[in-house]
């Protein structure tokens, strides 16, 4: 079933992160985890500090653990709308 566009819009940012990460992490969606962090102002810090995503170890659950950190909340400040596109796409385009 396809949601339009506005009612996934419409969503609160918790709930829209929510689906999505439910989404990715039944699909083992880990390309999904990496493009979103490197949207991340933290991994702009890593990279300063000379590191890189790939220098990030760890499991699929580690990964979503660590992203629910990073994206929950209100932490992702004036890049909300940019997150809530990308999750809104990916339901979209994933959801069955």
């Amino acid at each position: 079933m396809t949601e339009n566009n506005a009612a996934l819009e419409d969503l609160p940012y918790e709930e829209l992160r929510e689906r999505a990460f439910s989404i990715a992490e039944h699909r083992l969606d880990i390309g999904f985890f990496v493009d979103l962090f490197n949207h991340a102002p933290a991994m702009n810090d890593v990279a300063d500090e000379g590191g890189s995503l790939g220098d990030i170890s760890g499991s699929l659950v580690e990964s979503i653990r660590a992203a629910k950190q990073v994206f929950g909340g209100g932490s992702v400040g004036d890049l909300e709308p940019l997150f809530r596109a990308r999750f809104a796409t990916y339901i979209r385009a994933h959801s069955h």
